[in-house]
């Protein structure tokens, strides 16, 4: 009996000493979604500072909306030099500034992801509409927002960001929209 009891307080005690599971196990489509929106808001979700100091990721936009980046990108360069060139190089030129792939200019302090929806647009393409939650703590009163990330599934299987929709507090309502205003703006 006391051999009995013994095993089981062991077995109890190993069981109760096992790692609890953290969440539902991501995997699949909503995995490579995941990664890709990680990729994206740890690179360019606070500020446009990286558009200036490195190429556009390859795997993180379709390539109109990485092609229109770049667009925006040389004619700022080109911008830079010209005033830098010019009789007042003090003039400020046309830059990206603040957070340009968010609703809040000042950008956020955190986000998480709330909803990944993916449906057939054909049968080779897929398209997820994913709706990120945002925080930005670091203004007085905090500001929360969420906005919905449109990714599309192009026929090498690769999931790329194709437009985010900004929520009610941004001047646009979405990326392709801004981008086509800096890029007038920068012409």
């Amino acid at each position: 009996m006391k051999k009995l009891f013994f095993c089981l307080s062991v077995f109890l005690f190993l069981f109760s000493c096992t790692k609890k599971d953290a969440g539902p196990n991501v995997t699949g489509a909503d995995a490579e979604i995941s990664k890709v929106l990680e990729k994206f808001y740890e690179a360019y979700g606070k500020s446009s500072e990286t558009l200036y100091s490195k190429p556009i990721a390859e795997d993180v936009f379709t390539p109109e909306i990485k092609n229109e980046i770049e667009e925006i990108i040389s004619a700022s360069r080109k911008d830079m030099e010209r005033i830098r060139k010019s009789a007042h190089p003090e003039d400020k030129p046309l830059i990206l500034e603040g957070s340009v792939f968010t609703s809040l200019y000042e950008g956020y302090t955190q986000y998480k992801i709330n909803s990944i929806k993916i449906r057939d647009l054909k049968p080779e393409v897929k398209i997820a509409d994913v709706t990120v939650g945002f925080e930005n703590a670091s203004v007085s009163p905090k500001i929360q927002w969420s906005e919905n990330v449109h990714l599309v599934n192009s026929p090498g299987n690769t999931w790329r960001i194709d437009n985010i929709t900004f929520d009610k507090i941004a001047q646009v309502k979405d990326l392709k929209t801004r981008l086509n205003d800096l890029r007038a703006e920068f012409k």
